[in-house]
């Protein structure tokens, strides 16, 4: 019989404020908890209406040493960078962004968007890439929504995987680091279970309502880490009937030494110098 994994600790999100002026929800890193290996960070975009002329995005910023992954629920988000790389996202796409040995990028709302308004709701999450990756040329992937796998296994219950095999599915990303992720839309009572590798830590993020892991209720922006076993069972609890929207990672940890500053993350300080001095000096480019 398959053990069930439980909720070891529940991180509540915190409010944080980035790029030009936009907010986001935050489980992790904060205070106490710096990564959940190979997971450097977890930030919630929205739910937000924001009308004519009020989105904002970020201005340019370098990256190296680790994975951005950009998952959009509603809006549009556009980015550029210095390589020449140019796209758009819509609802259910996702932009990877390996940063590798450096890019400067950029990333905000589309014209279309900033001139109308509307609701943006989006997820992004940065993982480590291991040592001996950190330095490789920069990649993206540009996966559209109707490139996801995507199942309705049971009534209530929709499964859309974006990487990794998970819920039955293999979802279409690349990954350097071995993980999955997975969102979910579960109707209150509706449940879906899933093997991950007994090695992987697995987090569970209701983006909106609340669900149901074990016996532990997460509330709406509380990051449920879940402890050993081999299958994890995720049901909607609402409130008043109200489809549950949650991302589900795992992730190997990579258990190597993480020296972070900023947009750099390395191994050693010597590295996050050598960063920065490659910034300074425009070979990140321009």
């Amino acid at each position: 019989m398959s053990t069930q994994r439980q909720v070891r600790h529940v991180l509540p999100a915190q409010r944080a404020v980035e790029g030009d002026g936009f907010v986001v929800r935050r489980p992790f890193p904060v205070p106490g908890v710096e990564l959940v290996d190979p997971f450097l960070l977890l930030d919630q975009m929205g739910p937000v209406h924001h009308g004519p002329g009020e989105a904002v995005g970020t201005p340019e910023h370098p990256h190296r040493g680790f994975e951005t992954v950009t998952y959009l629920l509603d809006g549009e988000l556009e980015h550029r960078d210095s390589l020449g790389n140019h796209g758009v996202l819509g609802p259910g796409d996702t932009q990877w962004m390996t940063a590798g040995r450096g890019v400067l990028h950029k990333e905000g709302p589309t014209e279309g968007f900033l001139r109308d308004g509307g609701h943006l709701h989006g997820v992004q999450l940065w993982v480590n890439l291991p040592a001996d990756s950190k330095m490789i040329p920069p990649a993206y992937q540009d996966l559209t929504a109707d490139a996801v796998a995507v199942s309705e296994p049971a009534p209530g219950v929709t499964v859309r995987v974006v990487a990794g095999e998970a819920f039955g599915l293999v979802g279409p990303g690349t990954t350097h680091t071995p993980i999955t992720y997975t969102h979910l839309s579960l109707a209150e009572g509706a449940s879906a279970s899933s093997a991950f590798p007994t090695d992987h830590n697995v987090l569970v993020y209701p983006l909106v309502g609340s669900v149901d892991v074990g016996g532990t209720t997460l509330a709406e922006s509380e990051l449920g880490v879940l402890g050993p076993g081999e299958v994890a069972e995720i049901a909607g609890a609402g409130p008043d009937g109200e489809v549950a929207e949650v991302l589900v990672l795992s992730g190997r940890p990579l258990n190597e030494p993480v020296a972070r500053y900023g947009p750099f993350v390395m191994n050693t300080r010597q590295q996050l110098i050598e960063a920065i001095e490659d910034m300074q000096a425009g070979r990140l480019g321009t």
